[in-house]
């Protein structure tokens, strides 16, 4: 009997932490979820999962003690219910994303979204400015595939015509920027392998040729017009690109 009672006692004194460690995740999940989890502990508790099955296993190949053995199996099954337990379906994780997940990470890293919509912001500004005070700038910050005519050169009618009568023209020319900003998202996402470094370019010329093409509407009274027609999808493209 005396030797049984070692036994046991040495079983789990050897495994004992790692059943509370299990213990302690178990109980943040039940408690919190499984999303509040850090990263490390998510690759932890299969570990200790399996660690604490083996446990059981063991206990009940050597015939420990009754009291260990139902610590074990409650245990093992708890974490089992964590481990494997029903996935959510599509529709609800996507749910989850967008109400929880995503503005979640959006605030953690704020300042970096604020520091890009900075950016963008100050190109705008800048290419405005600059193509306020020399016209013919616009041709440096304005691609001729984005501008399709609308250049200084057009009259006011030509382009109050594009706004207001080329809806087929419109639609390419909404296809365009749309492809563009997701061209300058994917790009800047991609490049934090370099360590972000040509992003604040790319936000920066991006924002140039906005601001020089609402400088050349505004000059010819068609700000208003310009920017009724721009925000509808430009605040949406832009802020995604700004959170690439």
């Amino acid at each position: 009997m005396y030797t049984f009672r070692l036994k046991s006692t040495q079983f789990r004194r050897e495994r004992e932490r790692a059943w509370r460690e299990l213990e302690e995740l178990l109980a943040k999940v039940e408690k919190e979820g499984v999303g509040r989890l850090s990263a490390p502990e998510l690759s932890r508790l299969p570990t200790l999962y399996r660690s604490a099955v083996s446990s059981l296993s063991v206990a009940q190949t050597i015939s420990l003690d009754k009291n260990l053995l139902d610590y074990l199996t409650a245990l093992a099954g708890r974490a089992y219910v964590v481990v494997y337990g029903t996935q959510r379906q599509a529709g609800a994780a996507l749910a989850d994303l967008v109400r929880r997940e995503l503005p979640r990470t959006v605030r953690r890293h704020a300042l970096f979204v604020a520091l890009a919509l900075a950016i963008l912001g100050a190109g705008v500004l800048t290419g405005f400015r600059l193509t306020r005070a020399d016209p013919e700038t616009y041709y440096s910050f304005v691609p001729a595939e984005m501008s399709e005519g609308r250049t200084p050169a057009a009259s006011t009618a030509e382009l109050r015509r594009v706004l207001y009568a080329e809806q087929q023209g419109l639609g390419l020319f909404a296809t365009f920027l749309f492809t563009h900003n997701a061209k300058i998202g994917i790009l800047c996402f991609a490049l934090g392998v370099a360590a972000g470094a040509p992003v604040p370019f790319l936000l920066f010329w991006n924002g140039l040729s906005l601001g020089a093409l609402a400088a050349l509407y505004h000059a010819r009274g068609l700000g208003l017009e310009f920017w009724a027609w721009v925000l509808p999808h430009g605040v949406t493209e832009l802020t995604a690109v700004c959170l690439c």
